[in-house]
């Protein structure tokens, strides 16, 4: 089972190169139209995350994001001139950007239809691996890097349901699925071994299953706030690098709305995750919390994720201020997953590495 899962872990990681390359295809072959809300079809379930004031009205977190292609219009928002493209569409014969477009799209739905199976192997690794340790397969940092990145994938793929058009962000999210679980396998990667005495419990199921949940959707949460930098910086007229990047990313409002409810979504699980930490911790080191390193950056996260969501329901803050304090808090996650584990000893030095 062991050598299964081995295997398993590098063809996903190849699944999700294919995937990552079938993208950036769809990416370089499409046209720049930035897709953006004609009329919602309905207010999606959400408080209001802020009051009215000038030039804005409150909604809820995906009020204004549409189900369906069919309930956005587009707008051509390039000065490259493929608004000449976008009139060739409509004429009768088919031209050289409607065979291009066709193409484009036949490489967005290969990248998805490959990061489906890429994400099925990831989790029959998982299995496996689980399977061959007898135990929940989160015992170290290779498995905790390979779980958390597959609930990034798997909530990505909950949202590309739900919102097909945001498609065109996926290859942002198959190139960090790449260099994670590359990483993973070719750097983190330990054999299976049992438990250290300290991780026999039932809270090991339960404090660990929430960390790596919350922090899967925090993974997938970074990717749409560094797409909103890049696409807002677009918007606004900037055409060097890094914004170019982003003329062929849906409109910057509808990242930055997703963003805000990928994060409030998982900060109440992450919440509850560090209180069944100190739990735990009273339980078998007879003290809630020591300020042990691990300790430390998870309360940091906390208090970063925390800021961002005030900062998000502050109408006084900037929006692109916002995306940056989502950005830190996901460095502050990747400081607690790698830097802690590598460059710390500490009570919950379980990297393996």
């Amino acid at each position: 089972m062991s050598a299964l899962s081995d295997q398993l872990v590098s063809i996903a990681t190849l699944a999700y190169l294919l995937a990552m390359i079938s993208h950036a295809v769809e990416y370089a072959l499409g046209n720049s139209r930035a897709r953006v809300v004609a009329a919602p079809s309905r207010e999606l379930v959400g408080a209001a995350v802020g009051s009215a004031s000038a030039g804005g009205t409150a909604a809820g977190p995906l009020a204004d994001v549409p189900d369906t292609e069919a309930d956005v219009a587009t707008v051509d928002t390039s000065t490259d001139g493929a608004g000449a493209g976008g009139a060739e569409l409509g004429s009768g014969a088919p031209g050289r950007a409607e065979r291009t477009a066709r193409r484009a799209a036949l490489g967005g739905r290969i990248a998805v239809g490959l990061t489906f199976v890429a994400a099925a192997l990831h989790l029959a690794a998982l299995v496996t691996r689980g399977l061959a340790a007898d135990r929940m397969p989160w015992g170290n940092m290779y498995e905790f890097v390979l779980t958390v990145s597959f609930i990034g994938v798997a909530a990505w793929l909950a949202v590309l349901v739900k919102w097909p058009y945001l498609r065109r962000l996926g290859l942002f999210l198959a190139l960090v699925m790449v260099l994670l679980v590359a990483t993973a396998e070719l750097v983190l990667y330990t054999p299976i071994v049992p438990l250290v005495p300290a991780l026999n419990s039932y809270w090991f199921i339960v404090h660990v299953s929430t960390i790596v949940f919350a922090s899967g959707l925090f993974l997938l949460g970074a990717v749409p706030a560094a797409a909103y930098l890049m696409r807002a910086g677009y918007e606004e007229g900037r055409r060097s690098f890094p914004y170019t990047l982003a003329k062929r990313l849906p409109a910057a409002a509808g990242l930055e709305r997703l963003t805000f409810v990928l994060h409030a979504f998982s900060f109440p699980i992450f919440t509850f995750a560090v209180i069944a930490g100190a739990i735990w911790a009273e339980a078998a080191w007879g003290r809630p919390w020591g300020w042990d390193p691990k300790e430390t950056w998870a309360f940091i996260s906390w208090v970063i994720y925390a800021g961002y969501l005030h900062a998000r329901a502050t109408p006084s803050v900037k929006r692109n201020v916002v995306a940056w304090l989502a950005i830190l808090g996901f460095l502050t996650v990747l400081m607690n997953l790698f830097g802690v584990n590598i460059f710390f000893e500490g009570l919950h030095s379980y990297g393996g590495i």
